[in-house]
């Protein structure tokens, strides 16, 4: 026998087969471990001690709101309820009623049905014994329980999804009362609406009814539930972790060993496996809860920092759960899951004091404020404690690439004063996480909001190119950056799972520079956030990662703010981070450019509209004193029109991808600013201009008889020669010299009105030969069948065949069109590969079908106006489009050239196919230029790289430009925003036809312009910007009657820039912490009056220019302030006397490169004349820079 020389009881003969595994097969052993088909043996079989249903102890009562209505808490509750069981269907999902009670009270005509029970449970006393007892609620669809007298307590997500959430925890009172009621709204729409075959982008179900699948009481096997998560967890691990490493391996070895052990017959079998995974999470770390996070690794040392987010829910959407505003479900149904979601957090907040939620949009925080108050209450709460953070500060999370500069400064004005006046705080962070591209403009309004930091991920949807940074400095077209983080997770919607947090690390794109990423979790889209074993999950990786270092730790606790401090410091300010400079240009969803014109179209003209009413609001208010009216600036009618634009910029509903009946909402909001701001315009232009009206078809003849005069106010702050029409049959011999050329009907008349100031008055010219001279007499000629010529001193635009044939340069005898070429209307396939209203792909560009226009007919013979109106007939479709030319320039610069302005009638019956317009120009460029807010961005025209590639089609606000040396070409833009050039050819986007989710997406009329705008010099030399301007901003025509005061003459622009084409003037409006409650009175000195004025360089070059302020406004001091109004630098005020004698102020600005820049005058009473220095226009600048300057 061997000699066994005593090291240990290591055995000397074994005959056993040994324990060596097949490792796939014991892998996909795990898959059996929970429900499928072993459900009656496995763990799914002992979640749950107990489950009774029957009337003794639970008892239901509904009561179905009428139609579509969506009563308040306390509404239903006065209702006739009657008895209910599971098992009841409900429904349907959307109903649609243009009965005018629906109508009045603001409803939406198309909405899910809600449905309210009324709930009443007996607990069994024996129950007392466990740790826990809960209802199950499981509708099938979305529902949010209150206590009884309306507080909201969570929300329930029904079905069987990744998001169920159909739990509710009896409280322990409740327990031992032994009877609890609740009750409990429903609404009949999903998580993600009601598709109508559960594909998520497809129209909605309008008839779907669910069914009451589970109105149980329950007591869960809390250990059991608690070993699901254990296995959980094992899984990912296990199935993320590369092959072959200790981790994984361990993982797999003890979710083998627990499938063991576990055996449904023996209830402590369940605490062995328990155990078992200590192995992994670390020893007694349930015990640990919160303070798992304490231990393990230090605060350096940790790469993933976890934050719950509601996505965004308009519709509405953001743990973030990021609620969408609106998307497949309506305004209303966002303000319900709000609710729902919010109320989950704060449930949540209080059983894992860990977790942190952030959620953005102002305008959510304000719905849950005014119809959830006891829930908004709760809220603030959590927000004052730090857990629950309001993020982004915008009103929406908006789209980024329609809104105007200023509706982006709106955002920002809007969604941080309310955060701070609700919470004492403003947002550090600026949040759009999907926004479908990111224009460059933004990081300058980000830093001028108040913000440093901003986090978005959309451009990880790219799919041409990958975007080389996660972390990284954003610089914009002005210079300015912000430190931005794209999430390597590549989603905000996370479900906080091992693979998740491991491609935080292993996705990261520049580890070299920073390894910190935020891991944002939480069911978004449709809300919800958060789930509890979301929560339960990362408790259970940061234990694996206190002990283990195959995974990259997971941080809990603390802010979205915290998180880019961390990377702030740790990147020496940003200096070891790369720089990514301009927009950030989404690869993807490029078709919402163009997707439901007709909200295109609202935007565009409501944001003009704002733009006007606060500029003649504003002098109106300052007017009165002259005018002796009582006129008190309407700034709360003004911010409520604001907050609809606002609202409808969210970005699912701007870019024409919601369900159809978003847009049924969106449509009334427009049409209401439009009304509500109309009414402002009046009511303030009876102050400017006492006793007028406007000049409109309707304007009643009596207001154009006689002696009656026609007036504009020019809310531009460029002079401007414009061409007006003048009902003839109405107007009195006085009005009738002034009419240059009757129309060929005889109805109207044209006349000259010309504004020789920005932002003042304009008056009709009489003919003259002084005013032949400025003027450039336009004409038509035909040769009767195919072949039309528009053309005055300067422009020549010929039809032939249908098509545009050439345009031509008449003063420089140069031909536009390339040789052989011809432009017009064209249309191509529209068919994407799955995202059907926010995508066109590549390929539609090889199916291009040029369209010939037909029945073309002169209408108008000139001089002023020569005009021929065009059809095409395509499919079902009819387009009217009347190719007008003017005896007008674009601009007052000189040698301007005149606008071919395209008006279109558009009956659109076409289904995937999109409608553009083109012109093959005898111009090469290898760059296009696009008008972005408070700039442009130039994009290639060529494809010499994969990143040109991507750029088929952009998006562009008023103008887009190709441009040589020498010369170029623009086409103008009054409501689209899709542009391309592509070699030589510039194309405008005009109408698309997707059937998802809006199976009607813009079939119907349109109404909508362009023009063709040829100039003479290169882009940078030339007038577009200031044409797109104009072409945007339509004069304000009034009539003043027979005896009406003429105010005219002694009215100024109070503002005229001057030294720098390039720096326009866009905004004027009165401060926001003014004093609103009394007219102005520069005599008193309790209240505050301030004009606010918004420049920005237009050309992307240095500047200095003079501001000059009539002397009507009394200025003590001048300030610039950043975006929100707060006092930055005192400016330099230069007193001098106009030719008048009258005492007027002018500062001095500068600017770099697309600056944007806000000054704010303080008026009040000045001094005495005799008390104030004056320097006359003729006085030396040694006099003015030793006597005049004055610091005030």
């Amino acid at each position: 026998m061997a000699s066994n020389h005593g090291h240990g009881s290591y055995p000397e003969l074994n005959y056993s087969a040994g324990p060596k595994w097949i490792k796939n097969l014991t892998k996909d052993r795990l898959g059996t471990f929970n429900g499928g088909h072993y459900a009656d043996v496995n763990l799914a079989s002992v979640l749950f001690t107990h489950r009774i249903d029957n009337s003794d102890h639970v008892k239901l009562k509904v009561w179905s709101a009428p139609g579509m209505t969506k009563p308040t808490f306390e509404e239903a509750m006065q209702q006739k309820f009657k008895t209910a069981k599971k098992g009841d269907s409900f429904g349907p999902s959307c109903k649609c009623s243009l009965s005018p009670k629906v109508l009045q009270a603001n409803a939406s005509p198309y909405a899910g049905t809600n449905h309210w029970w009324k709930v009443t449970v007996n607990i069994p006393s024996y129950w007392q014994q466990y740790e826990r007892v809960q209802f199950e609620f499981d509708p099938g669809c979305e529902a949010m329980i209150y206590t009884t007298d309306g507080v909201p307590l969570q929300g329930i997500t029904g079905g069987y999804g990744g998001d169920r959430r159909v739990e509710y925890i009896i409280p322990q009172e409740a327990r031992d009362a032994g009877v609890h009621e609740f009750v409990i709204e429903s609404s009949c729409n999903g998580m993600f609406g009601v598709p109508w075959n559960g594909d998520t982008i497809q129209p909605p179900d309008m008839n779907r009814y669910f069914s009451l699948a589970s109105a149980d009481l329950v007591v869960p096997n809390m250990e059991a539930w608690g070993l699901l998560w254990d296995f959980q967890t094992l899984r990912e691990l296990v199935d993320t972790l590369p092959g072959n490493t200790p981790l994984q391996n361990k993982a797999l070895s003890v979710a083998n060993e627990i499938m063991n052990v576990f055996n449904k017959g023996d209830v402590a079998s369940i605490g062995k496996a328990r155990k078992l995974a200590e192995q992994v999470f670390g020893e007694g770390w349930e015990e640990k809860g919160a303070d798992i996070y304490k231990e393990g690794p230090e605060d350096a040392e940790i790469n993933i920092w976890g934050i719950g987010e509601l996505p965004v829910l308009l519709k509405i959407q953001k743990s973030n759960p990021s609620l969408q505003d609106t998307w497949l479900w309506p305004y209303r149904v966002t303000q319900q899951k709000v609710a729902r979601s919010w109320a989950t957090q704060v449930d949540l907040m209080e059983r894992y004091p860990e977790h942190r939620f952030t959620c953005s949009s102002a305008q959510q925080y304000k719905w849950l404020e005014e119809l959830y108050p006891p829930l908004f209450d709760r809220v603030k709460e959590k927000v004052l404690d730090g857990r629950f953070q309001p993020v982004g500060g915008s009103w929406v999370e908006n789209d980024s690439n329609m809104p105007s500069g200023e509706a982006l400064v709106r955002q920002f004005l809007f969604g941080q004063r309310y955060f701070e006046t609700r919470f004492g705080k403003r947002c550090d962070t600026a949040w759009l996480p999907d926004s479908f591209g990111l224009t460059g403009a933004l990081p300058q309004l980000i830093r001028g909001a108040g913000m440093n930091y901003f986090f978005t991920q959309k451009l990880s949807w790219n799919n041409i190119n990958v975007f080389p940074h996660s972390t990284f400095n954003w610089v914009g077209i002005d210079g300015t950056q912000v430190l931005c983080h794209m999430t390597p997770v590549d989603t905000y919607t996370a479900q906080a799972t091992v693979g998740d947090v491991n491609k935080g690390l292993t996705n990261h794109k520049n580890l070299e520079s920073s390894d910190k990423s935020l891991l944002v979790f939480g069911n978004g889209d449709g809300g919800g956030g958060p789930l509890a074993k979301m929560l339960e999950n990362l408790r259970r990786i940061r234990g694996t990662t206190n002990t283990h270092r195959e995974l990259p730790p997971v941080n809990m606790g603390r802010s979205v703010d915290e998180f880019f401090e961390r990377i702030e410091k740790d990147t020496k300010e940003g200096k070891l981070l790369p720089n990514w400079h301009g927009e950030l240009y989404l690869e993807f969803h490029r078709g919402t450019y163009t997707s439901h014109g007709s909200i295109k179209k609202g935007n565009r003209h409501s944001e003009i509209l704002l733009r006007d009413v606060e500029q003649i609001t504003t002098l109106a208010s300052l007017h009165s004193k002259y005018s002796k009216k009582d006129y008190i600036y309407p700034k709360d009618k003004i911010d409520e029109s604001w907050e609809k634009v606002l609202l409808n910029q969210f970005h699912d509903v701007l870019p024409g991808s919601a369900i159809g009946m978003v847009y049924d909402d969106a449509e009334v909001l427009y049409a209401e600013v439009k009304k509500d701001c109309e009414a402002l315009l009046e009511e303030a232009f009876g102050v400017l201009f006492p006793s007028s009206v406007p000049l409109t078809p309707s304007t009643r003849s009596k207001s154009l008889a006689g002696s009656s005069k026609i007036v504009a106010y020019n809310t531009t702050f460029f002079p401007r020669w414009d061409i007006i029409k003048i009902p003839l049959a109405k107007a009195g011999p006085g009005l009738k010299s002034q009419i240059m050329q009757a129309s060929d009907d005889g109805k109207e008349g044209y006349a000259i009105m010309h504004c020789a100031n920005g932002a003042g008055p304009g008056e009709l010219k009489h003919p003259s030969n002084a005013l032949h001279a400025q003027l450039k007499p336009a004409s038509v000629y035909t040769n009767g069948t195919d072949n039309f010529v528009l053309r005055n001193a300067n422009v020549q635009l010929t039809i032939s065949k249908g098509r545009i044939s050439s345009l031509v340069d008449v003063k420089l005898n140069r031909e536009l069109i390339a040789e052989g070429k011809t432009g017009g209307l064209v249309i191509f396939q529209d068919r994407p590969n799955y995202w059907d209203a926010w995508d066109v792909e590549i390929h539609h560009l090889e199916t291009a079908n040029p369209l010939e226009f037909s029945n073309v007919t002169v209408v108008s013979q000139g001089p002023l106006r020569a005009a021929v109106r065009a059809e095409v007939k395509y499919g079902q479709s009819n387009i009217s489009v009347t190719i007008s030319l003017d005896a007008t320039t674009a601009t007052i610069k000189p040698n301007s050239r005149s606008l071919f302005n395209f008006e279109a009638n558009v009956d659109w019956r076409q289904r995937h196919e999109f409608l553009k317009f083109e012109l093959p120009l005898n111009i090469h460029s290898t760059y296009a230029t696009y008008e972005t807010q408070f700039g442009y961005v130039q994009r290639p025209t060529h494809k010499n790289t994969t990143w040109d590639i991507a750029k088929f089609e952009v998006c562009g606000h008023k103008y887009a430009d190709l441009s040589e040396f020498g010369y170029g070409v623009a086409i103008l833009s009054e409501s689209k925003y899709g542009f391309s050039c592509l070699g030589n050819v510039l194309t405008i986007s005009l109408l698309r036809s997707s059937t998802a989710p809006d199976a009607d997406q813009d079939q119907g009329e349109h109404h909508f312009s362009w023009a063709v705008m040829p100039h003479e010099g290169h882009f940078l030399e030339s007038d577009v910007p200031m044409a797109g301007y104009l072409y945007n901003s339509p004069l304000r025509v009034r009539c003043l009657p027979p005896g009406a005061p003429d105010v005219t003459s002694s009215m100024r622009s109070p503002f005229v820039v001057e030294g720098a084409k390039n720096v326009f003037l866009e905004t004027v409006k009165r401060g926001e912490y003014d004093d609103f409650d009394d007219p102005v009175d520069f005599e008193d000195k309790d209240s505050t009056t301030t004009i606010v004025l918004r420049l920005y360089e237009a050309f992307g070059g240095h500047a200095q220019a003079k501001l000059n302020i009539s002397s009507r406004l009394p200025v003590l001091k001048a300030y610039t302030t950043n975006l929100l109004e707060d006092n930055d630098e005192e400016l330099y005020l230069l007193r001098s006397s106009d030719a008048d004698g009258d005492l007027g102020s002018s500062l001095s600005l500068s600017f770099r490169g697309f600056e944007v820049k806000t000054v704010k005058l303080v008026l009040g009473a000045l001094p005495p004349a005799s008390s104030q220095k004056r320097v006359s226009k003729r006085s030396s600048w040694v006099n003015v820079d030793q006597a005049q300057l004055l610091t005030m």
